[in-house]
């Protein structure tokens, strides 16, 4: 930090906190070639995120069409509770915790699609669990379209999430489902099975 009488701000060098962060996890690099293949093939944008409380936090990402108004890169924050990769991290949390996570931090409306009611929320999350996967059609931003699967590690835990994305009239939410979950189920499985490798 740097201060200026009695006023402080962060220098760059706190950037070196998140590049070790994300070069400590060996994950992303072998992770990285498997969305860019996921991202030819779909011709959609490929992310992964980490749960970080309220937030997920992108730790890869590879665009193809610029497709949100937001400028999304690594370590980007995004609230998990109206995203597809959020959904997919929060189902994998016990119901205890997600209450007391929608207790300190309220569900705000993003669009008029977005889910506000916690107990909405919680009736989704559950269909998430079940399915194993989530879409969000417009709860983020107009016109965006989200397909999340977990990243599982050896032990079965979701550890990260990943996504394509797109836009509704391209791509809506039921022909993302139809045509994307099976390809991006198995790209996601690739790189959980390097876990396996790597541990």
């Amino acid at each position: 930090m740097r201060s200026q009488g009695r006023q402080f701000c962060l220098t760059p060098k706190i950037l070196d906190l998140g590049f070790a962060y994300l070069s400590s996890l060996p994950l992303w690099n072998p992770a990285e070639p498997v969305m860019e293949k996921l991202v030819e093939e779909l011709k959609e944008s490929c992310s992964a995120a980490v749960l970080d409380g309220a937030d997920i936090v992108y730790v890869l990402r590879v665009p193809t069409h610029k497709i949100m108004s937001i400028n999304l890169g690594i370590g980007s924050r995004l609230p998990a509770a109206c995203t597809s990769m959020g959904r997919t991290l929060l189902a994998e949390l016990d119901p205890a915790a997600v209450d007391a996570l929608l207790a300190r931090h309220p569900l705000v409306a993003h669009t008029d699609r977005t889910i506000t009611d916690p107990a909405a929320l919680k009736v989704e999350l559950e269909r998430v669990r079940r399915q194993g996967w989530c879409v969000v059609d417009q709860e983020l931003e107009e016109g965006l379209v989200s397909l999340s699967v977990p990243i599982r590690d050896r032990a079965g835990r979701a550890i990260a999430a990943m996504n394509v994305s797109g836009q509704a009239a391209r791509a809506p939410a039921a022909q993302m489902v139809a045509q994307f979950l099976p390809r991006l189920q198995a790209a996601a499985a690739q790189i959980s099975q390097m876990l396996l490798v790597k541990a």
